[in-house]
């Protein structure tokens, strides 16, 4: 296993929509095995392949529910089915997202508050979760990076204007950016 460097806004595999995976192999199961890694080392709660610069359709997450029960795993190929999204204002304490593709900083953001994940797993056994709460924002979070989006890209003013002022003032928002979990001191 070995951590990949985590690509950071601007790379065109973070913009562009992923494609299926159609080849289980060994190849895959290795990409996963990293990911889990990176993930960890970074640490996240997720991380989508494109994020490792990979443009295939498969995330992984690793998130301890409200009673402390572990859920970790794999999902390639995800559809997903989204609740109803409040208009209401996004909570600046409790609907707050980072991201480790723009890390450092974390905005809030409104999300479906239950959701309905279906895909397959490494042995391409059909895996279905009906998540609600942060369970639900992972899912939710991991997705739009299979279809090139970035949370940021879904922000309401004025957080829109203050993440791209920020990509702005660093030099982000172009190719060649990336930071190496583990050895470079940034977090997501």
């Amino acid at each position: 296993m070995t951590i990949r460097p985590i690509v950071i806004t601007g790379d065109p595999v973070l913009h562009s929509r992923a494609s299926e995976v159609t080849a289980f192999d060994q190849e895959l199961r290795s990409l996963v095995a990293d990911m889990f890694e990176t993930m960890d080392a970074a640490p996240g709660v997720g991380l989508a392949a494109p994020q490792v610069g990979v443009p295939l359709r498969v995330f992984v997450y690793d998130y301890d529910d409200d009673e402390g029960n572990p859920r970790r795993g794999v999902v390639i190929n995800p559809t997903l089915q989204l609740g109803p999204i409040s208009q209401e204002a996004p909570d600046e304490d409790t609907e707050v997202e980072g991201c480790l593709s723009f890390p450092g900083e974390r905005f809030p953001l409104k999300r479906a508050e239950n959701v309905v994940l279906t895909g397959l797993d490494l042995d391409q056994k059909p895996v279905r979760f009906e998540a609600d709460g942060w369970f639900a924002r992972i899912f939710q979070h991991e997705f739009d990076h299979l279809d090139g989006l970035l949370y940021v890209d879904r922000l309401a003013e004025p957080y829109k204007s203050e993440a791209k002022e920020q990509i702005a003032e660093i030099g982000w928002g172009k190719p060649g950016f990336s930071w190496l979990p583990g050895r470079d001191d940034l977090e997501g």
